[in-house]
């Protein structure tokens, strides 16, 4: 592809991991959760590996291997849900810089995006809460018409919405989920390392690039002459 970086008008974003530092909240409401039900909790480092697919699987993640029936992991589902609801702001913030690299990014008319793994109701509430909606053009969170990444069904119905083709969007996360899904929906996959996963991972799962620090991601859109 001979596409230069001035040809990337949108950008999506992942969400936890990416844009704000989430996993305090994360892993206490899935402790109190492990803890209501006499299984041990688990460290905070662990909770880098448990996250990223979906409530669901971080739940079976957590849990303790081979010794949870269905009906158990139905029901931590739903605790664990109450239990982040409770907790979602309370350690959670953006990262270093990346408030003021957003607002950067919409002066110069990038279309901004958000898709991410927590459910739809927890991501809306966490993009008005940290950053407001007016800077982003469309913000998803897995629900009954998203599917959970990497289907990128989500990314590509920005896509759509925006009448731009996948191509010309660059696609930022810190996961090989991500990576995954940025790959799938014929978009430009560019890893972070200020989130929970390494460089390894990000470039085996097919990174184009790889961010080390949050000011590298103005450096992808280059301002227009």
């Amino acid at each position: 592809m001979n596409t230069t970086l001035q040809d990337y008008p949108a950008a999506i974003f992942d969400l936890d991991g990416t844009l704000i530092d989430s996993l305090e909240d994360i892993a206490d409401s899935m402790n109190a959760v492990l803890s209501s039900h006499g299984f041990a909790a688990h460290p905070l480092d662990s909770y880098r590996y448990f996250v990223g697919d979906g409530i669901a699987t971080l739940v079976r993640r957590a849990l303790p291997e081979n010794d949870s029936p269905e009906e158990t992991i139905r029901q931590c589902v739903h605790e664990m849900r109450e239990e982040y609801r409770l907790r979602w702001r309370e350690k959670t913030h953006p990262y270093d810089g990346i408030s003021g690299i957003l607002e950067e990014l919409y002066r110069r008319g990038i279309k901004l995006n958000v898709f991410s793994n927590k459910p739809e109701d927890f991501t809306r509430l966490t993009v008005d809460e940290f950053f407001g909606r007016e800077r982003f053009q469309e913000v998803l969170g897995v629900g009954p018409s998203v599917p959970a990444k990497p289907d990128p069904a989500g990314a590509l119905r920005i896509a759509e919405v925006l009448e731009f083709p996948p191509e010309r969007f660059l696609f930022f996360g810190d996961t090989n989920v991500d990576m995954k899904t940025a790959r799938g929906a014929g978009m430009n996959p560019v890893g972070v390392l200020w989130g929970f996963r390494s460089a390894e991972e990000l470039t085996a799962a097919g990174a184009m690039k790889v961010l080390r620090h949050p000011e590298e991601i103005l450096s992808c859109f280059p301002e227009r002459n």
